[in-house]
């Protein structure tokens, strides 16, 4: 018997052992290469407005504290870097490959704590929670299609056709511009993810219903089926009046 407890209290040693070495493996340090690969790039393409260490310049704001979620969505959607600091940026081709983007997003995150870049599972999304979070916190900004809008001070909340999952709670868990900051405590991980695949929803959907008209909303659409549908019944009217 007393062999018996010597033998399973090695192994039970041995499995808090290994417990202990897996726990280690599992949080390796992000890669110096890839920071240090980041540094060089940040400071040869961002460090004009952000200045060296991302600390902030007169022509840019500090990033330290954006994280990589806030790096790596503003360079996988092209606004950044951008040629003029007084414009609002706007989505265009990224300007790094997904490698460069990758570096320099671990290199903007060793600056300080901030957002990560998130984890979205839309398999465990809810489309109907989707439809109504997205009206609730969304629309007013980016029209009821996404197909975004003016929101004032020469500010525009940007069209979500072109964005995909991460970035659509990259931009909730980070505000870009003049949007809120959407934090966990106000949507959690399952609500963003539900809005995201609301978007993909409508995004892949197309238009049963008819032209789509880019989507800008019931009031303006239903304003031009107004002024088109009354000059056609204008002219028609006009036509049978100069037939008699």
């Amino acid at each position: 018997m007393r062999r018996l407890r010597r033998v399973l209290a090695i192994g039970f040693a041995g499995v808090l052992w290994a417990a202990c070495l897996s726990g280690v493996s599992a949080a390796q340090p992000v890669s110096q290469f890839d920071i240090e690969a980041g540094r060089i790039l940040f400071e040869n393409a961002c460090s004009s407005c952000h200045g060296i260490g991302g600390t902030g310049t007169d022509m840019g704001p500090s990033v330290i504290g954006s994280g990589a979620a806030g790096a790596d969505f503003m360079l996988t959607t092209g606004r950044m870097p951008l040629d003029n600091h007084l414009k609002q940026p706007v989505r265009k081709p990224p300007a790094f490959n997904p490698t460069e983007i990758h570096r320099i997003s671990e290199y903007v995150a060793s600056l300080g704590p901030g957002p990560e870049i998130p984890d979205v599972d839309l398999e465990r999304a809810d489309l109907v929670d989707g439809h109504r979070l997205y009206a609730e916190n969304c629309a007013a900004c980016h029209s009821s299609g996404g197909a975004g809008g003016a929101v004032g001070a020469g500010l525009e909340a940007p069209s979500l056709a072109r964005s995909n999952p991460v970035q659509v709670v990259q931009a909730m868990r980070i505000g870009p511009g003049a949007m809120p900051v959407f934090g966990e405590q106000t949507l959690s991980d399952h609500e963003a993810d539900s809005i995201a695949l609301y978007l993909m929803h409508l995004r892949d959907s197309g238009d049963p219903g008819g032209l789509g008209m880019g989507r800008i909303g019931p009031i303006a659409e239903g304003a031009i089926a107004w002024i088109v549908g009354l000059g056609l019944l204008v002219l028609v009217c006009r036509w049978i009046g100069e037939k008699e």
